[in-house]
């Protein structure tokens, strides 16, 4: 095995590509065995394309896939040299020194292995080779495909160019490559689709230059080599079919398509209180309030499902309030244990905690300081939840049960990618560079199947971090970014990146997390984008309450909100669009008009749902630059028509939105109301 890979510019000619050393056989009439110096691979074809194993008896021990892939039937021709496989619309062939292929479906060459070629060798680029790092394999761009997917990321949506890695971080903004949501699946417009079942980082060069401007270049940094590559006749049914195999997203209850308000944070049950009244008393629409983890939790003790008993003796006449005044309770959480909280000793005696590899005892994970200032307090040393412990989650997953009998409605799943080193160890075996991905999904599902047991008004919760699955256990919200245009350019292109890996719902925090800038032009617009979102929250450091950024700022963000909530009948219908086919509420350009590569360029226009087309303002000034595709488009709220195929340039005043249907399409429209409990069967359409 090579220990030849770096990252910043490999020594391709030091990596050994691998060769077929004996000829390829059937070990059943559905497995293609491939003899190579790095071991056996193994190839099969399903519904879902061609899959190439390392080890065809791997278990999924992490249930990232909904469904076992349905083999088909193979026929083998050929010889050592050259071999051709086919079963269904897809045919293989498989050529030997190096190990490279060609994929046809329905005789059309979809993909094969790089071409990038060298004076002395066909390949420049190993086809395929295991190094020190994992298994490396190579791909074939065509001169000018575009590349989309591989997550929540925050630069451009074509992938190509970039260096990405698939690995959760805390990322501390929107501002670098480091993003909360990863998943190794991308596609291309061309029709290909690469997914690498696996829990553990991989590195993705996507057109890197460095590398190869030809090439997609993809580390599994594992011992294990799983992935699929099929084709389809468009982006949507390339989703369509990812969630087949990795799970399609419930459609998330009513009440959470509306405004969900938070902050960092309502500092005692006074301060919570008197916000929620004033909503109330000033006609907000607002169905959530959230009290995040400094507001309900000790930040010494925590987490231990436990409020902390000197704002919160009883908490129960808290939430009776609440609940009068017609919110749902949103409350934080994190699967970290303070080891000053006696839960600490118990969980680490029972095993459930995380393990030092070291010691044999619980892992104390110390927390980088850095970060935390006057109001995100410094943490104590904590254990970390295993979640590969069946004891440990169930343990955590009942725990929640107190929380929703006393009326919690949703729960804030934040962190989870602090499996970051390889002295961790957990139940299953797993050190914490091969668990640290998956562990956000686990996190995820186990709090989504307390929810779902436990929770009276309808399983939802809000979490961070997510992985290859966490989209069935909406929803997810894209971190802490920075308040500024920035910060609201970059989290719209993190919301569009996710939903084209799959995830359909997302949120942002709106007027930005960090710092209270009390910009607020800033805080319109992005309450005006986020209108159009799946979901819908005002949260920061700092009051987010429209009204504590003066008078003009509150009139529009009123309007927007008030907008908002007459979109909910329509809104609904797009979620339970994305529940049956993986589609996002919000749709980048290239997943909404395929056909139309002059309107993919625009990356931070979107379309919500199938029918409005949206055009946030992303700069201060109000100015807007966008491409309606083709047709006539009728401005919303409005009676113009504006012809399309053309780009356009407008300023837009500050409670002035840039939305546009199709003409001849209408949507639902909802009445005004303050929350979702309200009778909302009085509809009516737009157009009229």
């Amino acid at each position: 095995m090579s220990n030849a890979f770096c990252v910043n510019e490999p020594e391709w000619n030091d990596i050994k590509a691998a060769d077929i050393t004996e000829q390829p056989f059937l070990s059943d009439d559905k497995t293609l065995i491939v003899p190579t110096q790095y071991g056996e691979l193994s190839l099969s074809i399903s519904q879902f394309g061609l899959r190439i194993q390392s080890n065809v008896n791997a278990a999924d021990d992490f249930g990232m896939l909904t469904q076992a892939p349905e083999r088909l039937s193979l026929v083998l021709s050929g010889d050592q040299s050259h071999s051709t496989l086919a079963a269904g619309d897809y045919r293989l062939e498989v050529f030997a020194a190096p190990l490279h292929f060609k994929l046809y479906k329905n005789d059309v060459l979809v993909q094969q292995s790089a071409t990038d070629g060298h004076f002395v060798r066909q390949h420049r680029l190993p086809p395929f080779a295991k190094t020190d790092k994992g298994w490396l394999l190579s791909l074939e761009l065509s001169y000018d495909e575009a590349v989309y997917g591989l997550g929540e990321k925050w630069g451009k949506l074509d992938k190509r160019g970039q260096l990405i890695r698939s690995y959760n971080h805390d990322a501390l903004g929107v501002n670098a490559e480091k993003s909360y949501k990863n998943t190794p699946y991308a596609w291309s417009p061309e029709g290909w689709n690469l997914f690498v079942h696996t829990p553990a980082p991989v590195t993705h060069g996507v057109g890197y230059a460095l590398w190869s401007q030809r090439a997609y270049v993809c580390l599994v940094e594992d011992n294990v080599l799983d992935m699929f590559l099929f084709h389809q006749d468009s982006p949507a049914k390339c989703l369509q079919t990812y969630s087949e195999l990795t799970g399609f997203a419930p459609t998330p209850p009513t009440w959470s398509l509306g405004v969900i308000l938070s902050k960092a944070y309502y500092k005692d049950a006074d301060e919570l209180l008197a916000v929620a009244r004033e909503v109330r008393e000033k006609n907000m629409p607002c169905d959530v309030i959230t009290l995040d983890g400094r507001a309900w939790q000790d930040t010494d003790t925590r987490f231990a499902f436990e409020w902390d008993p000197k704002r919160y003796a009883d908490p129960q006449p808290v939430i009776d309030e609440l609940k009068a005044l017609g919110f749902k309770i949103c409350v934080w959480e994190y699967p970290m244990i303070s080891v000053k909280n006696p839960l600490y000793k118990k969980a680490a005696d029972k095993g459930w905690l995380i393990k030092d590899k070291r010691t044999g005892e619980a892992y104390r994970y110390e927390w980088d300081l850095s970060p935390f200032g006057e109001v995100l307090t410094p943490l104590p040393d904590s254990g970390i939840l295993d979640f590969t412990h069946p004891e440990a989650y169930e343990f955590w997953k009942t725990s929640h049960k107190p929380l929703f009998d006393l009326g919690i409605d949703m729960i804030k799943a934040d962190f989870g990618e602090q499996l970051e080193d390889d002295n961790m160890l957990s139940y299953s075996g797993d050190s914490g560079n091969r668990l640290h991905n998956v562990y956000s999904m686990l996190y995820n599902r186990c709090v989504y199947e307390a929810a779902d047991a436990y929770c009276k008004t309808g399983p939802f919760l809000f979490s961070r971090s997510a992985w290859t699955g966490s989209q069935r256990y909406p929803s997810q919200w894209g971190g802490d970014p920075q308040a500024d245009w920035h910060g609201l350019a970059a989290s719209i292109r993190g919301s569009l990146s996710w939903g084209m890996s799959g995830g359909p719902f997302f949120a942002t925090d709106i007027g930005g997390f960090y710092k209270d800038t009390r910009d607020a032009e800033l805080y319109v617009r992005w309450a005006q984008a986020s209108v159009f979102s799946a979901h819908m929250r005002l949260h920061g450091i700092g009051p987010r309450e429209p009204w504590s950024y003066g008078d003009a700022a509150s009139n529009a963000v009123f309007e927007a909100l008030k907008l908002r909530y007459k979109l909910i009948p329509y809104l609904k219908e797009t979620a339970e669009k994305a529940s049956q086919t993986g589609l996002p509420v919000q749709r980048a350009m290239a997943l909404a008009f395929p056909e139309q590569p002059l309107s993919h360029g625009f990356e931070q226009q979107f379309m919500c749902g199938d029918d409005l087309l949206v055009v946030p303002c992303v700069v201060p000034g109000g100015k807007i630059k966008y491409y309606l595709p083709k047709g006539k488009w009728i401005r919303f709220g409005t009676e113009e028509v504006v012809q399309g195929e053309q780009y356009r340039e407008e300023i837009l005043a500050l409670n002035d939105v840039a939305v546009f249907i199709q003409k001849g399409s209408r949507i639902v429209m909802g009445p005004d109301v303050q929350h979702t409990d309200m009778d909302m069967s009085n509809t009516t359409h737009w157009p009229a």
